[in-house]
């Protein structure tokens, strides 16, 4: 069932995954009390990788937020199977963020903000979040991104 977050979504040209797979043994998300905790996602289309990591010398920064986004996408997928429907979202508290790079690169929270401003333009106010970025030597599917999200959720 689509609402009032997922109709903000398609305003701004986007869209949910059909799908999100799990890489491992883990549940994409756990509600405890009003608040959903998202596993993290990394930056793909339905189980396919698309934004490749560590960043390189020729390293685009739209492009790792693009890959931030797609991992937001995702997040929101997770967030509505477990909730029931993204309406249910009255915050998002936290992001973490994790970058394939090299040591040298210090712009891992800039690539993050894909995702965060994907939050802050759904929810506004309500989406500004507290937030860890950090640069990593590799992640799952040698994937460029991965995000992490808790959700304080209504009733």
């Amino acid at each position: 069932m689509s609402g009032t977050i997922e109709a903000r979504l398609a305003e701004l040209g986007l869209a949910l995954p059909p799908s999100a797979p799990s890489r491992a043994l883990f549940l994409p998300g756990k509600i405890t009390g009003n608040l959903l905790f998202l596993s993290g996602q990394i930056c793909e289309w339905e189980g396919v990788p698309q934004f490749f990591g560590p960043v390189g010398d020729d390293f685009d920064m739209e492009t790792g937020r693009e890959a931030a986004r797609m991992c937001a996408l995702n997040l929101l997928f997770s967030a509505r199977a477990v909730a029931g429907s993204l309406d249910r979202v009255a915050q998002v508290v936290r992001l973490g963020g994790f970058v394939a790079a090299p040591p040298t690169f210090g712009n891992g929270p800039a690539v993050v903000d894909g995702a965060s401003q994907l939050f802050i333009d759904l929810w506004g106010e309500a989406g500004r979040h507290a937030r860890t970025a950090v640069n990593v030597a590799s992640l799952p599917a040698h994937a460029l991104v991965e995000v992490e999200a808790v959700l304080e959720l209504r009733g």
